[in-house]
Formats: structure tokens, sequence, C-alpha cells
């Protein structure tokens, strides 16, 4: 072979190794330019969950060893005030409020005001699964806890994003680590695992149903299972729920918990 032929194949081999690098480059800073990150992801979520205000109507149905209650309620919220009111017959007119970090709660029968704090606020609330905490809890996440992007993965086949939130040092949060399945269409958590410090799980929480509100997704059906506990959990489910409503702030006060 000639050295003119040698040449050209030469050439031609550098063409397309320059070719097929461009190509390269080019796929890889497209994927790392439509990259999403964490943050990004949690602030979908905020934007679908975080509610501003709202008045829902909803209900637990606690499942412990076999044995149901259903507990009815309607909730009004606003920025970090509560309140919420019992309706079903066996707990009508037991009351719940909470302003910022303080919460209590009115016995009808006793006719008496207890306010709910420290370690209180991680019991279940009514015998549920859910804690006053989980229930009460008005914070946006991303002011509570640092979230990193550990990968993908299916959920009730929907795929999802998967993250690890660790609670921003010096905050005061329920549970230390979450592992949270973000579905990577609607932006809802569908699923996510509760961790105490130590690593220990101690709750998972699953949604079962999401519904469209005024162009952004909610839960509607979720279940809450208290793993330190055997054979129970505890389904919550919204039957009719308002974005915005106009509140009387009065609501929101000791007075009207009595």
């Amino acid at each position: 072979m000639n050295t003119n032929k040698l040449t050209k194949i030469d050439f031609n081999m550098k063409l397309i190794t320059s070719f097929l690098i461009m190509i390269f480059c080019l796929i890889f800073f497209s994927q790392n330019m439509m990259a999403i990150t964490a943050e990004e992801i949690i602030n979908k979520r905020d934007e679908n969950e975080y509610i501003e205000s709202a008045r829902i109507e909803a209900k637990m149905i606690i499942t412990n060893s076999g044995r149901e209650m259903t507990k009815e309620m309607v909730s009004i919220s606003k920025g970090e005030d509560a309140f919420v009111e019992f309706t079903n017959s066996r707990d009508r007119g037991t009351k719940y409020l909470k302003k910022g970090d303080n919460l209590w709660m009115f016995f009808p029968d006793a006719e008496d005001v207890v306010k709910i704090s420290g370690h209180m606020m991680n019991q279940g609330m009514m015998g549920s699964d859910f804690s006053y905490q989980d229930i009460m809890e008005s914070t946006k996440m991303t002011e509570l806890y640092n979230f990193e992007l550990i990968g993908e993965g299916e959920y009730n086949n929907r795929t999802c994003y998967i993250l690890e939130a660790t609670a921003v040092e010096g905050k005061e949060v329920s549970y230390y680590r979450r592992k949270i399945w973000i579905d990577k269409e609607r932006f809802i958590a569908l699923k996510e695992e509760l961790y105490a410090q130590s690593g220990r799980l101690l709750k998972v929480s699953e949604v079962k149903e999401v519904d469209e509100f005024e162009g952004r997704y909610y839960p509607v059906i979720s279940i809450m299972e208290n793993k330190l506990r055997e054979n129970t959990s505890t389904e919550f489910i919204v039957e009719k729920i308002e974005f915005n409503p106009e509140i009387d702030e009065s609501i929101f006060t000791l007075e009207n918990l009595q």
C-alpha cells in the first residue's frame, strides 16, 4: 500500500474519531443541561402539596389488629395556623388548634383545654398512626431538610425520582431522615420511609390515589404504617378540599377552641 493511501485512511480515521467525540460531547452536555436537581424536584413537590390556606373535609380509618375505627374531621389551615374539629358521633366536638409551634386540644366531655408539647407531639393523634406533628406540620420541606437525589425507581407502575432527606442542623423534626419516591410526571411524593437518627425505620407512608385540583396534584388517599407497632395502619381520605378560601382569623383563637 502506497504512502498516499495510508495518509488518506489515516485522515479518514481522524475525521471519524473527531465526529464521534463531537457526538459524545453533545449528548453528555445536553444530558447535564437537562438534568434536574434534588432541590428543583422538592420545590415542584412543594408547589403541589404545600398549602398556603385550605378547608378540608376528611376521615381517618384506623385499623388495629383487625379492628377498624373511623374518625371524621374538618380542617382549616392558613400559613402555620390550623384548626381541626372532629365531626363523627363518638368524637364530635373534639378540637385542635395549632398556632405556630403551639398545639392545644379541647375535650368536650371534660370541657377542658390541654396544651400538647414536647414528646407528646410524636404520639398518635386520636389513636392513629399519624402523629400530631404529621397532621399539623405546615412548614415547607425545603426549610427542614437537605435533599440528595440518589436514583430512580418505580412505585405502583409510576416512574419516580428517589430522594434522601436529612434534617437541617438545629431544626426540630419528627424524622431525622426520609427516603422519598416522587412521581416524575406529577411531582407527588408517592412513598416515604421515615427514619430515626439511629437509622431505625419508624414509619412508612404510601399514597394510593391522587387527584388534580385547580391545576395542581394532591394526594387524596394515603396510608401510614407505624413500624414500631404491630398490625396497625391508618388510611387518610380527603373527601373535599378547597384551596385559598376566605378564612376568618377568629377561627385560630383559644376562644374558638372552647
